[in-house]
């Protein structure tokens, strides 16, 4: 198995030991920044395989930070952050961090999101890829390849559009997909977080045909006012 090393950006002390004592308490390699510049500095230097970071940093905000760092490298970026709005979470997610969670966080959820994000960080994620191996959770298979959708075995039949929706979020399923990411993707560059009515539209006829009770959903999760999550492949 695999050593990881996560990086901690965090400059309040005595959280960062916290997490710190959490994570190699489960075995995990780490190393802790208190700066953005210093954090930036020791992603270039040990190459972590994932990076937990705080928005509110001294030096710089840590927007900044996911902004540089995704110009050169696609390492798994979780935000920790006591910033609650959407606008934070939405901005994280649309300049490439991989996830969000909210402090004060349990740590059972910070160790699961952990290990979403290592499964995730080297599958591809673009819906202009190919991704041979299949979705499969709770009884709901998708075939990227035949571009075929069953739940039980029965086959389920979505429009093109609603398919490509699918098959973006489910390629990055267990991971928040902002509204407009899955615009720009499914309808082109121009389409704004603006333009989210046609979104809604579309999802709530897929989770007519998808889910068993649309009303509850189980594959295709809301995050309110962010975005969707699809329900982690269970076969990861």
């Amino acid at each position: 198995m695999k050593d990881y090393t996560i990086l901690l950006i965090e400059d309040e002390k005595n959280i960062a030991d916290f997490i710190e004592k959490i994570l190699r308490s489960n075995d995990y390699k780490v190393v802790t920044a208190s700066t953005g510049d210093e954090g930036l500095s020791l992603i270039k230097s040990r190459c972590p395989d994932i990076i937990l970071l705080d928005l509110g940093l001294p030096d710089m905000d840590g927007l900044d930070v996911i902004s540089s760092v995704r110009s050169w490298s696609l390492c798994p970026i979780i935000v920790l952050s006591a910033r609650t709005t959407d606008n934070d979470k939405v901005s994280s997610l649309d300049l490439g961090a991989d996830d969000y969670i909210t402090k004060p966080f349990s740590t059972n959820e910070l160790l699961a999101r952990i290990r979403t994000s290592l499964r995730h960080s080297n599958r591809v994620v673009t819906n202009d890829s190919v991704s041979e191996k299949p979705y499969a959770a709770l009884g709901l298979k998708i075939d990227f390849m035949k571009r075929i959708i069953t739940r039980d075995g029965e086959p389920i039949h979505l429009t093109p559009v609603e398919y490509k929706i699918v098959a973006y979020i489910a390629k990055n399923s267990g991971k928040v997909i902002t509204y407009s990411s899955i615009l720009k993707n499914v309808w082109g560059p121009n389409m704004d977080e603006n333009d989210n009515k046609i979104l809604r539209v579309n999802m709530a006829n897929i989770r007519r045909k998808i889910e068993p009770n649309p009303a509850e959903p189980t594959y295709i999760l809301t995050e309110l006012g962010v975005g969707y999550r699809m329900l982690e492949d269970s076969s990861l």
